[in-house]
């Protein structure tokens, strides 16, 4: 007998599990409409409201390259994925595919590492959720208290970027606010941490006390966290005509930001050669890559509905690729029309959209903007939360996790309520009491890391397993997974050796629960437990 920590699970328990039907099987009503329009929820989110600003300072006009060198990272990933969720239509995305190829330790540390995707993930979006919720109520002229609307560190960071602000404005009013150097002044202030800062930010915040301790908490990242959990348990239906309502709100958004700032585009702005395009150079347009990134995470979370789809063999590879191919010429056009109507060096890094629309007199449409942007975030987390569930069914179905929790199916939803609500909380919980702008980070890294094992993962079954029947199968192998793995290591390295750290020490918890409890429950490795 081979080493139980690599071993693979088999095709054809694989394909016998695809095929099961009942109370205690998640429930097939998706088509090739809510597949796509689940990846295109799952990929327009903040990221392009948000990160565009950032990567502009990087790439310059040739931002619209780094959207394209993004996209084709996450490009030759997806079409692996979508061989696999083809030929393997069971929820579980990327582990059930490791499982297959690589052996039970390999799937667990992918498991894993889609939970920093997934759930990690989901908490970001909730913060970044409320965020906007907040901007919209002061639309209305409607202020929340600072320490319900911010965890008790942000809160206090909040506080003193709006003290500093002001102080800028008043050593310097000549400053544009939102400008680099406005900003740089901002910086110094905070970075100079004087006590009047201290003191007048703390008095902002005014939060109440629980044993002699200031309290903050995310109250609308707390609420919109479990909206979305009850959405999820009320069943997948349900939970694909909400997003694909939510869905056709934020792409006319986005297609409004593109009719109406054409108008406003200065060609000149572009540049007229490479080096007014990229003042960077291609450095550049590498490090704008891996900064927006973040605005693609998702279209890997289709093929998490597998068990869920009624005809997986052909709708799961639309699914994936319509919705990246969608999202990738949008992103494109949103990048042109940014670069073209503001010049690179004056883009806003906070809010580089609703900013250029904001210098135009155009405030209607800066509100708007913000509207796409909660709509995009509310999709994000529904399709994040919905991913980590059915990882965590899958693993659950095959013993390396609680199997009568985490795999338990509402007899009447046909959802696996339990785990859809155990997540919920988590990430409401992290959501609302935790500064998570690092988290952000893991979450790039954590995605980049199965992207790569994917791609490897195709490689290797086309040697071991030449024969399977193949619904769709990845163009030019093994070029273009080599390619997928070169792009998106590309990526990881670029996000720096203080996220691959984090990464290492997830991934060594991770192990520390599977040879506790996963390698001694697990149904592949332990024949005898499979009846179970």
């Amino acid at each position: 007998m081979g080493n139980p920590l690599f071993a693979k699970k088999p095709m054809a328990m694989l394909l016998a599990e695809s095929k099961e039907v009942g109370e205690h099987s998640l429930k097939r009503t998706l088509g090739p409409f809510q597949l796509t329009a689940l990846g295109v929820g799952a990929i327009i989110g903040a990221g392009i409201f948000v990160l565009s600003g950032l990567g502009a300072h990087y790439a310059g006009p040739g931002l619209m390259l780094s959207f394209v060198l993004s996209g084709l990272g996450c490009a030759f990933a997806e079409l692996c994925y979508a061989e696999f969720a083809a030929m393997i239509p069971l929820a579980g995305s990327a582990y059930t595919y490791a499982y297959a190829t690589l052996g039970e330790l390999f799937a667990w540390i992918i498991g894993w590492d889609l939970t920093l995707e997934y759930a990690m993930g989901a908490s970001t979006v909730s913060s970044g959720w409320s965020n906007h919720f907040i901007e919209l109520l002061n639309i209305f002229h409607i202020k929340m208290p600072l320490w319900l609307a911010y965890d008790h560190w942000t809160g206090l960071a909040t506080a003193e970027k709006i003290v500093a602000k002001e102080m800028a404005r008043t050593a310097n009013p000549s400053l544009v606010p939102g400008t680099q150097a406005f900003l740089d002044k901002v910086s110094a202030i905070v970075g100079a941490h004087s006590p009047e800062l201290a003191q007048r930010a703390h008095d902002l915040v005014n939060a109440p006390r629980i044993f002699g301790m200031e309290i903050g908490f995310n109250l609308p990242a707390f609420l919109i966290a479990l909206v979305i959990t009850a959405i999820l348990v009320i069943g997948i239906r349900e939970s694909a005509r909400f997003n694909a309502t939510i869905v056709v709100v934020k792409v006319a958004v986005v297609l409004f930001v593109i009719g109406l700032g054409i108008r406003y585009v200065n060609f000149a702005n572009w540049g007229s050669d490479w080096h007014s395009f990229a003042p960077m150079g291609f450095s550049g347009i590498g490090a704008g890559a891996a900064y927006i990134f973040f605005a693609y995470i998702g279209f890997d979370a289709v093929s998490t509905t597998a068990q869920e789809a009624k005809n997986p063999q052909r709708d799961l590879p639309i699914g994936i690729i319509v919705s990246l191919l969608v999202c990738t010429a949008l992103y494109i056009l949103v990048a042109g029309v940014l670069t073209g109507m503001v010049h690179w060096q004056d883009v806003n890094i906070e809010a580089p959209i609703a900013r250029a629309f904001m210098d135009r007199g155009l405030s209607t449409a800066s509100h708007v903007i913000t509207i796409g942007a909660l709509a995009g975030l509310t999709s994000v987390m529904l399709v994040m939360l919905l991913g980590q569930t059915r990882v965590l069914y899958s693993m659950a179905n095959d013993g390396l996790l609680p199997r009568k929790f985490f795999a338990a199916v509402h007899p009447k939803f046909r959802t696996p309520y339990k785990n859809t609500m155990a997540v919920g909380l988590l990430a409401a919980i992290v959501g609302s009491v935790t500064p998570i702008d690092d988290i952000g980070k893991m979450v790039n890294i954590g995605t980049l890391l199965a992207f790569v094992i994917v791609c490897i993962a195709v490689m290797v079954l086309r040697n071991t397993n030449p024969e399977q029947p193949r619904p769709f199968r990845t163009p030019l192998v093994p070029f273009v997974p080599v390619l997928g793995i070169l792009f998106n290591g590309y990526m990881m390295y670029k996000l720096g050796w203080v996220n691959w750290a984090r990464l290492i020490i997830w991934l060594i918890i991770g192990l520390v629960v599977y040879f506790t409890y996963g390698r001694h429950h697990s149904r592949v490795s332990n024949p005898e437990l499979r009846g179970e």
